[in-house]
């Protein structure tokens, strides 16, 4: 739990020597971070219910909540993704954009249009919808979580290979599996219709991930792991808004 916490979030946990036993079960905790993600955007929602904070206000700190807990780590990733998808060049050339710590003008431009959307979204809501979103960012390291586990990587390097390689699969998967299913049973009975759109679009976002990678990169990295985190908070929204709308 120490390990996911300090690789995907910006939460102080204690610091020790990582060894190989210790990332085992690394993966199974990935999705408590976006639990506590939720807690927090669902939180800051009440308080601006409670106190009449203006959509604005409430709107920015929303979509900022993400960052400001996790880093940008899955950000990062969206935007290597999204300067090697828009390259246009072979497979190996792709890969190697995603290595490459400069930011491109892709990755610029799909960022600002990421934040921009998650802007106008947060402000188009009403408390069953509030729940549903906040219960997406831990429904999308559950479906990030299994992807790593179950589909192929498209290097045999890298930090997404060391933890599928060093993970104890079957009982990580399981637990995967079981806190996904747990989610989406809970934003059904929570958030109804509002979270049955959140669930459609967060699969859809999966497929799309999966699809996309095979055939840009022939398999999936810790980048478009990443990608995938910040396209199903996105597309989850949107579907939420409809919905709303």
């Amino acid at each position: 739990m120490a390990i996911a916490f300090s690789i995907y979030s910006k939460i102080p946990v204690p610091q020790f020597e990582w060894k190989e036993e210790d990332m085992e079960y690394m993966m199974c905790f990935f999705p408590w971070i976006g639990g506590v993600i939720g807690l927090f955007f669902f939180g800051w929602a009440v308080l601006c219910e409670k106190f009449a904070v203006g959509n604005v206000c409430y709107a920015l700190i929303g979509a900022a909540i993400p960052l400001m807990i996790s880093g940008g780590f899955h950000v990062d990733g969206y935007m290597d993704t999204m300067d090697a998808f828009h390259s246009y060049q072979s497979r190996e050339k792709k890969l190697e954009i995603l290595k490459d710590p400069h930011t491109g003008a892709f990755a610029v431009m799909g960022c600002m249009a990421y934040l921009l959307l998650t802007f106008a979204l947060w402000t188009q809501h009403t408390q069953k919808a509030v729940s549903a979103l906040a219960a997406v960012f831990f429904l999308a390291r559950c479906f990030s979580g299994i992807a790593v586990m179950t589909l192929q990587p498209a290097k045999k390097e890298g930090l997404l290979y060391t933890f599928a390689s060093s993970a104890q699969k079957v009982r990580v998967k399981a637990a995967l599996y079981f806190q996904t299913a747990l989610c989406v049973v809970l934003m059904l009975l929570v958030s109804g219709w509002y979270g049955a759109a959140a669930i459609g679009a967060a699969l859809l976002s999966f497929f799309y991930f999966k699809k996309k990678s095979y055939k840009e990169l022939g398999g999936i990295t810790g980048d478009t792991a990443g990608f995938f985190v910040t396209v199903c908070e996105a597309a989850a929204a949107v579907a939420v808004a409809g919905y709303f709308l």
